[in-house]
């Protein structure tokens, strides 16, 4: 494969990522038809939903730590195949007990994915086709989510709920015997090593981690890390509520199918969202070259957009409006998702980064964790379609906290645009 292995690296880790999120997924599109078999209540439904956003965050941290001190390919791989067993094992649950137990392991088994495979990418993908290489990788997420809760519902509706389970964990479990032949460990650090980057984040390739303690401080010694990770959990929290609640809004609100519901709360906001992937990636790699803070102005454009699409979608009572507001933000979110670990490993060590982005991603996801319940809570009091609407609110907050800590924290140009050559912004 030669020189272009770092982008069949990419191409590989699409797919893993893609069941990830097929796996995660599928569950939402076949609520009704659970909660009708095992007579289950919404708040009942919010728990299994949040049981893996619980027990994802609780493990995030651990397996950022991991990720740093063991094989990032053994990670991958060995993950992939334990939640497709567990995906298997979701569909032989019978009562709600076991696919709460189910979906928790299920967070289990996908928490050791993203530190590892996102560490891994930067040491293939250098300043120059990071964000690209990420964005790429980004769009399985999209995919994931599209198929995931489309094949649930249609399965769901003709050959039971338990069907997609078995298709999705079965394919998931061969794909990992097929990575353990072609996936290899890079060198840690050998892309800034090459790209002669800001010295502060540079680390010797394979040099050897540091403490727990110490990795922890240096990377929440940049206020900007701080921002990253509060607006990741807003961002989350809005996501939390489309993926979980979206099928069965449009299967009470606008009356349509079960397939039909699972098919359009998802096509349209994930296929925007793939094109805005690739726009964010291409956008911050290109403004990256001139800025520090390049990949987050991309983040915060498409945070603040995202605003009027958010609101839209929970007010509107026209279906093509509605299938504009999902496109619409959508794009946007995909604008911002970009760019969520480029721009955290513009300002983390190499050696550090898949701590940092277990406990970014743990925080986040607790933060999202709480939004299914939340919302089965509010929409009692204030309706499904008011709550929907309220999350603009969050983008818009979220949006302009991200301008500030760019205003701040990141202002200066890179290097390569500075006539001294070294970056004058605040220690890391």
């Amino acid at each position: 494969m030669g020189k272009n292995y770092k982008w069949w690296v990419v191409f590989m880790l699409w797919f893993v990522c893609f069941f990830n999120y097929a796996d995660r997924q599928a569950i939402f599109s076949v609520f009704p038809l659970l909660k009708q078999e095992m007579g289950l209540n919404d708040v009942q439904l919010g728990v299994v939903g949040a049981a893996f956003m619980w027990v994802y965050a609780g493990f995030g941290a651990i397996a950022g730590l991991v990720g740093d001190r063991f094989e990032r390919r053994t990670l991958i791989i060995g993950g992939l195949i334990f939640w497709s067993l567990v995906t298997l094992g979701t569909a032989l649950s019978t009562n709600y007990s076991q696919l709460v137990i189910c979906r928790a392991l299920e967070g289990l088994g996908e928490a050791f994915y993203f530190p590892a495979s996102m560490s891994l990418l930067s040491d293939y993908h250098g300043k120059e086709t990071r964000s690209k290489a990420m964005s790429f990788h980004q769009s399985s997420v999209y995919a994931g989510t599209i198929v995931g809760g489309t094949a649930a519902g249609f399965m769901g509706q003709y050959y039971g709920w338990h069907s997609s389970f078995y298709l999705f964990g079965g394919l998931g479990v061969l794909l990992g015997v097929v990575l353990l032949g072609v996936l290899r460990e890079p060198v840690r650090g050998q892309a800034e090593a090459r790209d002669e980057m800001d010295p502060r984040l540079s680390s010797s390739p394979n040099s050897k981690p540091d403490s727990i303690g110490k990795s922890i401080r240096q990377i929440f010694s940049h206020s900007m890390v701080w921002i990253l990770v509060a607006v990741f959990v807003g961002a989350n929290f809005v996501a939390s509520i489309f993926l979980t609640w979206m099928p069965s809004f449009l299967y009470t609100k606008f009356k349509m199918s079960l397939s039909m519901a699972g098919l359009n709360a998802t096509v349209y906001l994930q296929l925007a969202s793939v094109i805005g992937v690739v726009t964010g990636g291409i956008l911050a790699d290109t403004l990256v070259q001139r800025y520090r803070g390049g990949r987050m102005m991309a983040q915060s454009i498409g945070l603040l957009l995202g605003v009027p699409f958010l609101f839209l979608a929970g007010w509107t009572l026209s279906v093509p409006v509605l299938i504009l507001a999902l496109a619409g933000f959508g794009y946007f979110k995909g604008l911002y998702d970009a760019n969520i670990w480029a721009s955290l490993h513009d300002v983390v060590q190499p050696k550090n980064r898949a701590t940092a982005v277990g406990f970014m991603n743990s925080i986040g996801w607790f933060g999202g964790g709480m939004a299914p319940i939340a919302i089965a809570y509010a929409s009692a009091n204030y309706g499904m379609s008011a709550c929907i609407s309220a999350t603009s609110v969050l983008y818009l907050v979220f949006g302009l906290l991200l301008v500030l800590g760019i205003c701040k924290f990141m202002r200066n140009r890179t290097a390569q645009y500075q006539s001294a050559g070294a970056i004058k912004s605040s220690p890391i």
